[in-house]
């Protein structure tokens, strides 16, 4: 028995080790008062941030080579069919979680977004944030956003990731989660009106999806191979746990027979 608490522990503790992702929050609340430094290079709290209207709050970084471009244009996109009005019904949060970033680097990311849009657009109700003190990793946190920094062979950094747009009731609350890159006009609008009311609805199904490392000389996004080898290892050790118990199984069958023949 001891040898299968063993193995089992040593599972555990890989689960726990390898723990990317989202774990969902629903119902929880936000740390209003954490301070960001926006795109202004202005320090704000959360509170300002959201400015008491139903947000819709993404983690991201802004050097980002994976799936960070195309889950902010699919915002830009979004946010242009969206029928409600922002900066009234709902304002928008972009955090990065990478703390080396900067100012000019969040205004950059968003006259970028906002230029690719189809409409005026309030430029002041989509916010572009850095961390202040480890407050994005705090919201990253509160929120079940969970990220892994991987350093790469020629010494660039990037980060392993999930991606969501969460919604935030205008206390703070969590009240939906909604996975993947692509958003629906209709999905966000019903997710914001509940939000108003601090309503608090079910995940949209969908597969939620990770980041992706560019390769410069293929000049193709590839999968983190760590993550295939995680779940490779993790299958191998969960198939030799049950074959070390039935194996035990079988031994005490068979020592049992052997004292009924005695």
């Amino acid at each position: 028995m001891l040898r299968y608490m063993l193995v089992l522990s040593l599972v555990i503790n890989f689960l726990f080790a390898s723990e990317l992702g989202i774990t969902e929050k629903l119902g929880d609340s936000v740390s209003l008062d954490l301070k960001f430094i926006n795109e202004k290079s202005e320090v704000v709290t959360l509170r300002e941030l959201m400015d008491g209207k139903p947000t819709l709050l993404t983690l991201n970084y802004f050097r980002c080579s994976g799936i960070c471009t195309p889950q902010l244009n699919d915002m830009a996109d979004m946010l242009g069919r969206l029928d409600l009005k922002e900066n009234v019904d709902y304002r928008v949060l972009t955090v990065s979680f990478a703390e080396t970033e900067t100012g000019p680097l969040a205004a950059a990311k968003k006259r970028n977004l906002l230029a690719s849009m189809t409409r005026a657009f309030d430029e002041d109700a989509w916010n572009f944030v850095i961390g202040k003190d480890g407050s994005s990793k705090v919201l990253a946190d509160e929120v079940g956003f969970y990220f892994e920094k991987d350093v790469l062979s020629n010494g660039n950094v990037e980060y392993i990731h999930g991606a969501a747009l969460i919604v935030l009731s205008p206390e703070g609350k969590i009240t939906r989660y909604l996975n993947g890159i692509d958003q629906l006009p209709f999905d966000v609008k019903m997710s914001v009106i509940e939000a108003a009311d601090g309503k608090v609805g079910p995940t949209i199904a969908k597969t939620l999806l990770f980041c992706f490392a560019y390769d410069p000389k293929g000049k193709t996004y590839v999968f983190v191979w760590e993550k295939i080898a995680a779940t490779v290892m993790i299958t191998i050790v969960l198939v030799f746990f049950i074959w070390l118990v039935r194996s035990g199984r079988k031994e005490d069958d068979h020592q049992k027979k052997g004292e009924d023949n005695e």
